[in-house]
């Protein structure tokens, strides 16, 4: 497997838009649901100091119940506002609608993911990957040092706020790296392992522009047992 560096395409801005369109279905994802357009915020599997002092309480009280609230209040608004255009037909009101769900709905989906990915060192948050994880990391980057490397690399690339994941191609199985701009979801072709987010929000308070250490710190709370499982899922 190569370890080539992929990028997003734009194409993944209207990534939510079957999300919002299906007022019955039911979507599991990071145990989180879609039911008639609603979606709500998802308890985290651990006390918001638990992460300290690598990412700090106050941080992860501000992100989850202020900022990942926003994006799903923001979410069922906009679903709200887009059921209501199909139903009048609105076309000028379902386009304009469809970059809201998007950011709000990938931002929604983003966080459910990152919370999961994290985990506290006494439940083992930083215990490095093992297994056949470990074997795909270290044949497609060299060492799993080489991937942490290349993850902060395409972190550090983004310009403005983003996210890096570890993602798996769905037609090859070949994993790689991929960056996305401000919400924008993993979709398509790939689907997400690991994700960190890189909005000045997730580390601001705590490293202010010091984002780099952020990078390196947030390694020793990855919940590698939660990629593995993601990892196993064929």
């Amino acid at each position: 497997m190569s370890s080539a560096l992929l990028r997003t395409s734009t194409t993944a801005r209207s990534a939510l838009r079957v999300a919002a369109a299906t007022s019955s279905s039911k979507v599991g994802l990071a145990g989180l649901s879609f039911t008639r357009g609603k979606v709500t915020l998802p308890d985290l599997p651990y006390d918001y100091g638990a992460l300290e002092p690598y990412i700090s309480g106050k941080i992860m009280e501000l992100h989850h119940k202020a900022h990942h609230q926003t994006y799903v209040n923001s979410y069922n608004q906009a679903s709200a506002q887009m059921h209501e255009a199909q139903q009048h037909h609105n076309t000028p009101a379902i386009l304009s609608l469809q970059p809201l769900l998007n950011f709000h709905g990938g931002g929604h989906l983003n966080h459910s993911l990152f919370w999961e990915n994290l985990s506290p060192t006494s439940v083992s948050g930083g215990s490095p990957p093992t297994g056949a994880l470990l074997a795909a990391l270290t044949s497609t980057f060299g060492s799993l040092q080489n991937f942490t490397s290349t993850f902060n690399t395409a972190l550090a690339s983004i310009q403005g706020s983003g996210w890096a994941w570890l993602v798996r191609e769905k037609a090859t199985g070949n994993i790689g790296i991929k960056t996305y701009a401000n919400q924008d979801p993993v979709i398509g072709p790939y689907e997400p392992l690991l994700g960190i987010d890189a909005w000045e929000h997730a580390y601001y308070l705590q490293y202010q522009n010091r984002k780099a250490e952020y990078f390196k710190a947030v390694w020793e709370v990855v919940n590698w047992r939660k990629v593995e499982e993601r990892f196993g899922k064929k």
